[in-house]
């Protein structure tokens, strides 16, 4: 079942294919796509606060260990 924190995951995965993808064809939105997303992992980093994680909990919740 996904999860806040593998949904956000992916969501950054996808979101990175998608810039390589627009940068191999020649397009600048793909450059700021992946300078955008890296902003958002440096705040993310310094601050130890995601909105899009923020938003996720709230939709589906946190992810469980099963150890």
């Amino acid at each position: 079942m996904l999860c806040a924190e593998k949904l956000q995951r992916l969501m950054m995965a996808s979101v990175l294919l998608l810039a390589y993808f627009l940068m191999s064809i020649g397009s600048i939105y793909g450059m700021i796509l992946v300078i955008f997303t890296i902003v958002m992992i440096v705040i993310w980093a310094i601050t130890d606060f995601c909105p899009s994680i923020w938003i996720l909990t709230k939709l589906f919740g946190h992810c469980k260990n099963y150890q």
